[in-house]
């Protein structure tokens, strides 16, 4: 009921910052979507930008989706630059089918609306290497 609540008046920020990282004073989170309107909303929205945004299309139920679960926390906490998300295959069916979804996990790397690239299963390393590779690189020198 909570998470419901929230949903309806907190925003998907606090919300997504309470359920992964317990507090919403984390940098950086995975961000949960359980509602297809909200969902729609922020898609749309990242159409403007050259962000890029990595979608882990998971279920509560599948084996493989919980192992690679720490790796993906790791990376949207060190590219704090690319948006990463979290969708329930089972909670939002219909974002998942409109993606061609058919295995979990499924990761899926957009740009301005459309998918660069999509891999497929508990492949950390080589969703790793597809995210550098499309990533913007930082405007400043490190």
């Amino acid at each position: 009921m909570g998470s419901f609540l929230s949903s309806m008046v907190g925003g998907v920020e606090a919300q997504a910052a309470t359920e992964e990282s317990g507090s919403p004073s984390e940098e950086s989170c995975v961000i949960a979507f359980h509602s297809s309107n909200r969902w729609q909303l922020h898609f749309n929205n990242s159409k403007q930008l050259n962000k890029l945004i990595v979608v882990d299309f998971a279920a509560s139920w599948c084996g493989p989706c919980k192992f690679i679960e720490p790796a993906i926390k790791a990376m949207a906490s060190k590219y704090t630059d690319v948006d990463f998300v979290k969708i329930d295959v089972d909670e939002l069916s219909d974002v998942a089918q409109e993606f061609g979804v058919q295995a979990m996990p499924t990761f899926l790397l957009l740009k301005q609306g459309k998918e660069v690239e999509r891999v497929v299963g508990a492949k950390k390393d080589e969703l790793e290497e597809k995210i550098l590779k499309h990533r913007e690189a930082p405007k400043y020198a490190a």
